[in-house]
């Protein structure tokens, strides 16, 4: 896959989906990374590095008081390596609209654009990856995150816009397998 210098390329999908599975084996990632990763000038961004900053200074707090900081800091980064003109891959769930206009505004003030990769596996499939990376979102979380998900999924196979997003390409579990390199030129 190719796109512009400059660009933000969010890889979205369902907790569990694979979506940092791909950028670990599109990037060479362990899992031990704390900051965002270089590959030339562009910056790998999954929100498991800002989970590993913080992990050990607020591992006594509960996961509901972490999370929102976790999540804080990795738009953050996000944000940052888009002001600093880098081109940008990185890891969203993808249905929460206004991050997604957050990061097309601030991406369109550099002159670059927005585009969605969508990591499309059926529920079951993304709980069954949940379970085995260890980290299980609740019930609740999981209905929501579907219910948003499969209208995004939807509208994209049907060839319909998904503003604020310049370009949208929806991949099955194989077709993210298969896929080599993620360019910008």
């Amino acid at each position: 896959m190719s796109y512009p210098a400059g660009s933000l390329v969010l890889v979205a999908g369902l907790p569990g989906a694979g979506k940092t599975t791909l950028l670990d084996r599109l990037y060479d990632l362990d899992g031990d990374e704390t900051l965002p990763v270089p590959a030339g000038d562009v910056r790998v961004i999954d929100s498991r590095q800002a989970r590993n900053w913080w992990s050990r200074g607020l591992r006594f707090l509960p996961a509901r008081v972490r999370t929102p900081l976790i999540h804080t800091t990795h738009v953050w980064r996000i944000a940052r390596a888009i002001i600093a003109g880098h081109g940008v891959v990185a890891h969203t769930r993808g249905t929460w609209p206004h991050i997604l206009h957050f990061f097309a505004w601030l991406t369109r003030r550099r002159g670059n654009r927005l585009h969605l990769i969508l990591l499309d596996v059926d529920p079951s499939t993304a709980r069954a990856g949940q379970i085995a990376r260890g980290r299980v979102v609740t019930a609740a979380t999981f209905a929501r995150h579907c219910r948003r998900w499969q209208p995004l999924v939807d509208r994209a196979r049907g060839g319909d816009p998904l503003p604020p997003a310049s370009g949208v390409t929806v991949l099955d579990r194989d077709a993210a397998d298969k896929l080599r390199t993620i360019h910008f030129t």
